[in-house]
């Protein structure tokens, strides 16, 4: 099986073959971290795990401008950022009038509570992230990488080339970080 960081060090030299020889090498571990990742997402998602690993895909391999990777573990970081701005866009779009804006989907029996729409959780959570990604970087990747991607703490540690301990401690810090800004705004936090 060929080395997955050898292929993408072909894909950042122009390589247009490299980039058609990579998904078949990373699509079962991103097929697994996008039905990780849609599994927290409110009900009546429609966008499948190959989708959005299609979708992702496309958007970092995109042979017309030179990517550059450093490492898999980088590849998979730039995954989760992708993974993250498609759902948020989904979001985003989902919120507009022509697509239903403020609708909501009625169940017919009227003893069912309907559970709060988790899109503006997102949305919230997204302009946190962002704002703690201006205040410490690698905290914002671990958190994008646990709760986007769906990385063991282990697994994230690796990616980020960090202690599984300062991943740890990292990732207390930038919970409670993103706890308290979405509590100042008025937003529910959703555990990861």
């Amino acid at each position: 099986m060929p080395d997955v960081t050898q292929i993408l060090n072909a894909i950042g030299q122009g390589d247009t073959a490299a980039a058609d020889e990579l998904l078949p090498v990373v699509y079962q571990e991103l097929r697994k971290l996008a039905a990780r990742r849609l599994a927290n997402e409110a009900p009546g998602q429609t966008l499948q795990p190959t989708a959005l690993v299609h979708e992702a895909f496309l958007r970092l391999v995109d042979v017309d401008q030179q990517q550059r990777w450093d490492s898999r573990g980088h590849f998979f970081a730039a995954t989760a950022e992708a993974m993250r701005r498609i759902l948020v866009e989904k979001a985003r779009r989902k919120q507009r009038t022509r697509h239903g804006g403020e609708a909501r989907r009625v169940d017919l029996d009227p003893d069912l509570v309907s559970h709060p729409d988790r899109r503006e959780d997102l949305l919230a959570l997204d302009e946190a992230l962002t704002r703690l990604e201006q205040a410490d970087g690698r905290k914002a990747s671990l958190v994008k990488l646990r709760y986007f991607a769906g990385l063991s703490m282990q697994e994230a540690a690796n990616a980020l080339e960090i202690s599984l301990a300062t991943a740890e401690r990292d990732w207390s810090y930038a919970r409670v970080w993103l706890l308290r800004e979405l509590s100042e705004t008025g937003k529910d936090a959703t555990e990861p």
